[in-house]
């Protein structure tokens, strides 16, 4: 069948290339021509993972309407900060029934909103993410997977949130392989705060090993990072659960002991020195986990949170505190109880931390 790839960025080539492999047909949406034209003309995308040799089944195109005609699954892989106006811009031409899955993970910090809130509201009405069928069903993916490590057809599990469960399935049955497994949940905010929260712990774990710290000292930002996600996930209407399965503590390991995530590579740069901007040149591509930390920080303070973790990350990040000061405020403040079922909201601060 014909499935559309919004974005053509490596996500996206590596959606396309799992994809292909299974035998669908793939178009691509690129807004640059030339990058259109390589794609079509070379079976390579010069921009990202231009040395994976693209399958013949995947073409380009320049025009999202063209992306999406006749397609039986869309995926979009749209930047975070991006994505309203580019789903508000072409919510008209995308066709109703099809499934419309976001693989973005970050807060958009205009309207400090996630993608399950931003892209309903983008729409204009044509999807509302509620209990209805919507004219234009949503999921969101999210999980461990790298795109390198898709493109190059290694294992990968990954989970789909939707409210409409007929859409999770729909997203199931297309998507999943021998190589690609795809499980299916209903809480739609738990898998987004997953897939959103652990890039700005992925940049606090970049700082980490850069400053020289090594794996008992990642395994517990990770323990304690993931504690952290569960708090705000339950604060905003998930469950504590999902952040225990692959978009949670899945993706969170991932990119906290790999160098192959930017936001990774990032916070090594930041424990160098590099200035953010400088960071950003380093790395190439967006690193969403930047923006996210402040996100994090106010929807923490909203909710009267205590979020160590990510209250560290935002203040390196911000300039308010070198990452050595940011260590001892962690490493010396008042250690509570590791007692996981504790109330995690409300208006009395926890001490868990």
């Amino acid at each position: 069948m014909k499935i559309a790839v919004l974005g053509a960025g490596s996500y996206g080539t590596a959606l396309a290339c799992v994809l292909a492999a299974q035998g669908h047909r793939i178009v691509m949406y690129a807004r640059d021509e030339a990058q259109v034209q390589t794609i079509n003309s070379e079976h390579r995308n010069p921009k990202r993972l231009s040395d994976v040799q693209l399958d013949p089944l995947i073409s380009a195109t320049s025009v999202v309407s063209e992306a999406v005609d006749g397609a039986s699954l869309i995926l979009h892989a749209v930047p975070a900060q991006h994505t309203p106006q580019f789903v508000r811009q072409h919510a008209a031409v995308l066709p109703a029934g099809v499934p419309y899955v976001s693989t973005v993970k970050g807060i958009h910090v205009e309207s400090h909103m996630l993608m399950s809130d931003a892209i309903p509201e983008a729409m204009g009405g044509r999807a509302t993410d509620g209990v209805q069928r919507a004219e234009i069903p949503l999921a969101y993916l999210s999980g461990p997977s790298f795109a390198k490590e898709m493109a190059a057809g290694h294992p990968i599990s990954v989970v789909v949130a939707s409210h409409d469960s007929w859409c999770a399935q729909r997203v199931q049955d297309i998507m999943s392989s021998k190589k690609f497994r795809v499980y299916i949940s209903d809480d739609v905010v738990g898998v987004e705060v997953g897939g959103a929260l652990k890039n700005p712990l992925a940049i606090g774990a970049g700082i980490a090993a850069g400053l020289g710290f090594g794996q008992s000292t990642l395994a517990g930002l990770i323990t304690r990072g993931c504690h952290e996600m569960a708090m705000l996930a339950v604060a905003l209407g998930g469950r504590a659960e999902t952040l225990s399965g692959l978009s949670g503590v899945g993706d969170l390991m991932l990119t906290c002991f790999s160098s192959l995530s930017r936001n990774n590579r990032f916070g090594g740069c930041i424990a160098k020195g590099m200035t953010a901007e400088e960071g950003f040149a380093e790395i190439g591509e967006v690193v969403e986990g930047y923006p996210t930390a402040g996100e994090v920080v106010r929807l923490a303070e909203i909710h009267n949170l205590r979020l160590p973790l990510f209250f560290a990350v935002d203040a390196i990040l911000s300039g308010r505190l070198s990452p050595q000061d940011a260590l001892a405020t962690l490493m010396t403040s008042a250690p509570g109880h590791e007692n996981f079922g504790a109330k995690t909201s409300g208006t009395k601060r926890s001490r868990e931390e």
